[in-house]
C-alpha cells in the first residue's frame, strides 16, 4: 500500500479526442508549480496520480488548489492487488484511524471483466466494515464518511474525503492573452477568469508618474504576483503613459478625456499583444459600471483596434465581482488607496454615448502615433512569480 494524491479531471474528461492534449498540459503545469518539491506524476485518461513525501503533502495540496484543470482530488492509497479480500483488509486498517458514525461505500470498476459488479462490491465491503467496526451504520444519503474504492486492471485505489479543485482548463492550453491590469478590483478578477478558460496571461500596466505613485505601481506588481499563483509566472509590461495622458488632458474636451484615453490604451495594448504573440486583449470592463463601459462607449473605444477583446466580467455586477476578488485574495490589495492613471483625470461629467466621428476629429489634434511609438519603445517588462519579493530594477 502506498499513499498518493488522486486527481480527477472533471470538464477535461469531456474532450474525447483532445483529452490527451489537455491532460498533458495539466501535467506540465503541475510539474512547473511543484518544481521545487520532490514528486512524481503518473497519468492516463481516467486519473492522474501524484506521489510525494509525507513532509511535502500539505504544501502540495495547497498548490494543487490553485491549478486550473483539476476538478477534485483525494488523498488515497494504491494497492498492487485487485483481490477483494486484500482490499477489505486494507480498508479496515485505514478505517481504524478514523472517527465516524455513518458511512457508505462507493465502488467503481475500470476492469469491467471483474467478477463482481459495483453494487456487489459495495455490499461485500459495507458488510465487512459493519462487522469489524463497532457502533456505526450505513447512510447512503448523508454519510459522515464516503469510502471510495476503485478496482483497476492491476491495482486498486482506496480514498476518502475529497478536496475541491478550481476546475477549468489548464493554463496555456488555449493560448495567451494580454490582460490590461490596473490597481482596481475588476481587472485581476478578469485575469483569473481568463486563466480558468485555459488562457495564459501577460499583463500590461499604464503608469503616469508623477501623477501616479510608486505605491500604485507596487500595488499592481502585488496583484500580478497574486495572479502568478494560478498562472505559474507572469510577464508584466509597464507603459509610461504620462505624455499621452497630459496631452489628451490639455487638448481634448473634458467630457471626451476618458474615451480618447481608453482608445489610446487599446491601441498600445493591441501592439503589445501582437509583439507578445497574445491572441486577445483581456480587460475588466463590466457593462454600465462606469461611463466608458456603456455599450456605445465600448463600441467606440473598441473601434480603435481590430484585435479580439475579451471581457470576462461584462455581465457581472459589482457585488459579484467583489465576491470573486475576495475568493482569489486580490480584494484587499485592490482597495489600497493609490490611484492609477484611469482615475486621476476623470472629468465630472464624462460622455456616456460618445460619437465616433467626434473621437476621430479630436484625435487629429494630437500626434498620438508618435507618442504611442515612444511609449512602447521605452516599455519596461519584468517577469514575476509568487516566491520572492524582490523589486530591484522595477521600482
Amino acid at each position: 500500500m502506498e499513499k498518493l494524491i488522486i486527481i480527477k479531471y472533471g470538464e477535461l474528461s469531456t474532450k474525447k479526442g483532445n483529452i490527451g492534449f489537455f491532460i498533458s498540459n495539466l501535467r506540465k503545469n503541475i510539474n512547473f508549480i511543484l518544481k521545487d518539491l520532490d514528486h512524481k506524476i503518473i497519468y492516463d485518461q481516467g486519473r492522474m496520480f501524484i506521489y510525494t513525501s509525507e513532509d511535502n503533502l500539505s504544501l502540495v495540496i495547497t498548490k494543487l488548489k490553485k491549478i486550473f484543470g483539476i476538478h477534485e482530488f483525494f488523498i488515497g492509497y494504491i494497492l498492487n492487488t485487485t483481490s477483494l479480500e486484500e482490499i477489505g483488509d486494507t480498508l479496515i486498517t485505514l478505517l481504524n484511524d478514523k472517527a465516524f458514525k455513518t458511512f457508505k461505500v462507493i465502488s467503481k470498476r475500470s476492469n469491467k471483466a471483474y467478477p463482481l459488479t459495483s453494487l456487489e462490491i459495495n455490499k461485500e465491503l459495507g458488510s465487512l466494515v459493519l462487522e469489524k467496526i463497532n457502533n456505526i451504520q450505513v447512510d447512503i444519503h448523508q454519510p459522515e464518511l464516503e469510502v471510495n474504492v476503485e478496482i483497476r486492471h492491476k491495482e486498486s485505489l482506496i480514498y476518502f474525503a475529497k478536496e475541491k479543485g478550481i476546475g477549468g482548463y489548464p493554463v496555456s492550453s488555449l493560448g495567451k492573452g494580454l490582460l490590461m491590469l490596473s490597481g482596481g478590483i475588476d481587472s485581476p478578477v478578469a485575469g483569473y477568469m481568463a486563466m480558468k478558460r485555459g488562457i495564459k496571461i501577460e499583463c500590461l500596466y499604464f503608469e503616469a508618474p508623477p501623477h501616479t505613485s510608486l505605491n500604485a505601481k507596487q500595488k499592481v506588481i502585488s496583484l500580478a504576483k497574486k495572479l502568478s499563483e494560478y498562472n505559474g509566472d507572469i510577464k508584466l509590461h509597464i507603459i509610461n503613459f504620462t505624455a499621452i495622458e497630459e496631452t489628451i488632458y490639455k487638448t481634448i474636451p473634458k467630457e471626451y478625456l476618458i474615451t480618447i484615453m481608453r482608445r489610446m490604451m487599446y491601441r498600445i495594448s493591441a501592439i503589445v499583444a501582437s509583439k507578445s504573440r497574445c491572441k486577445a486583449i483581456i480587460n475588466g470592463e463590466s457593462i454600465g459600471q462606469v461611463a466608458s463601459q456603456t455599450l456605445t462607449s465600448m463600441a467606440v473605444i473598441n473601434n480603435a483596434i481590430d484585435k479580439l477583446v475579451i471581457r470576462p466580467l461584462a455581465c457581472l455586477d459589482k457585488l459579484e465581482i467583489i465576491k470573486l476578488a475576495e475568493n482569489i485574495d486580490t480584494y484587499d490589495t485592490s482597495i489600497l488607496p493609490y490611484e492609477d492613471c484611469c482615475t486621476i483625470f476623470v472629468p465630472e461629467h464624462p460622455v456616456i454615448n460618445p460619437s465616433l466621428n467626434k473621437c476621430l476629429k479630436y484625435e487629429e489634434l494630437i500626434n498620438y502615433k508618435q507618442m504611442i511609438y515612444e511609449a512602447i519603445k521605452n516599455m519596461e517588462t519584468v517577469k514575476l512569480d509568487n516566491k520572492v519579493d524582490n523589486y530591484e530594477g522595477i521600482l
